[in-house]
C-alpha cells in the first residue's frame, strides 16, 4: 500500500490527524530510565504502544538516536512500529538534501535500512535531489516549504522575480511539475497559520505535515483551520508534549491522555 493510501486509511478509521513525534532526550527520561540512552527503544516503543490507536503516524526525528549512537535501536523501533501497529505509516525525519549517488544512499537509508514509509526531505537542491528517492514508488516525499522556526524566513520568506516567495515556489513545484509520481507532500509549521493557510491554497490535494503544535507554541485549532481540506491530509505533528507530558510513574498515562487531548482537540476544529 502507498504512504498516502496508508495515510488516509489510518486517519479515517481512527478519527486522527495527530502525527506523534518520536524525539527521545535520556536526560527527559522518567525514573530509572533518566539519563540512560540504552533505554532510548524502551522508552518510545512504550509511547508507541500508548498511542497506536489515537495517531495517523508516528514520526522519529533520526538526530535524537544518531547523537547517542543509537541507530540499531531505531532500527529496533521501526521494526516494533510495523509489528505491533503495522497499519500507522512511519515519517523519518532526516530532512536529506543531496544530489546523485549520494541521495541514493540516503534512500536506500530511509526505505531499506529503516524501513520507513515516508522521509522529510530539503528541497533547496533542486528536483535532482528529489529524484532517486522515487524509485521507491509507494514512499512519501515530504519537502521542508514553510518551517516552524523562526529563521525559515530568512530564506523561504524571499521574494522572487515573479513577485512570489519562495515557500509559495516550493509549494506550486510540489503540487505540479515535480509532483509526477503522486508521492509528495509538504512541511508546513503551525506557527505560521496564514502562511499555512497559502500553503493549502496552492496543493490542496497533497498531504502536509505540520510541525509546531505543543511545546514550540503553534495553536491546534488555528492549526486545523487553516489546513483542513477534503482532498488532502493533515498530520499535526506533536513530540515533546506528548512525550514528556509526565516524569512520575503514571508518565506513560499522562502521555497518552496528553495524545488524546491533542487529537480531540484538532478533531473539534474540523
Amino acid at each position: 500500500m502507498k504512504f498516502t493510501q496508508m495515510l488516509a486509511a489510518v486517519a479515517q478509521r481512527q478519527q486522527s490527524m495527530l502525527c506523534v513525534g518520536l524525539d527521545p532526550e535520556p536526560a527527559k527520561f522518567p525514573g530509572a530510565w533518566k539519563g540512560d540512552p540504552e533505554r532510548i527503544f524502551d522508552f518510545c516503543a512504550a509511547i508507541v504502544d500508548a498511542t497506536k490507536d489515537l495517531v495517523c503516524a508516528f514520526k522519529p526525528q533520526i538526530a535524537y538516536f544518531a547523537a547517542h549512537r543509537a541507530e540499531d535501536q531505531l532500527e529496533r523501533l521501526m521494526a516494533h512500529i510495523k509489528r505491533n501497529a503495522p497499519d500507522v505509516p512511519v515519517i523519518l525525519d532526516a530532512k536529506r538534501g543531496d544530489i546523485g549517488s549520494t541521495a541514493e544512499q540516503y534512500s536506500r537509508e530511509a526505505f531499506v535500512r529503516y524501513q520507513a514509509d515516508a522521509v522529510t526531505l530539503s528541497p533547496f537542491m533542486g528536483f535532482d535531489s528529489i529524484e532517486p528517492y522515487m524509485s521507491f514508488a509507494d514512499k512519501g516525499l515530504i519537502l521542508l516549504c514553510r518551517t516552524s522556526n523562526p529563521g525559515g524566513s530568512d530564506l523561504q520568506a524571499q521574494r522572487l522575480a515573479d513577485g512570489s516567495l519562495l515557500y509559495e515556489h516550493v509549494a506550486r513545484l510540489a503540487a505540479g511539475a515535480w509532483n509526477r509520481t503522486g508521492q509528495l507532500g509538504l512541511v508546513v509549521g503551525a506557527t505560521f497559520p496564514q502562511e499555512l493557510a497559502r500553503v493549502r491554497e496552492l496543493a490542496p490535494t497533497l498531504p502536509l505535515l505540520v510541525p509546531g503544535v505543543g511545546a514550540q507554541g503553534g495553536d491546534a485549532a488555528a492549526t486545523v483551520k487553516a489546513a483542513a481540506h477534503q482532498s488532502g491530509a493533515l498530520m499535526v505533528n506533536s513530540s515533546r508534549a506528548v512525550l514528556y507530558a509526565g516524569t512520575g510513574e503514571d508518565w506513560l498515562t499522562q502521555a497518552r491522555q496528553a495524545a488524546m487531548q491533542t487529537r480531540d482537540v484538532l478533531n473539534r476544529a474540523r
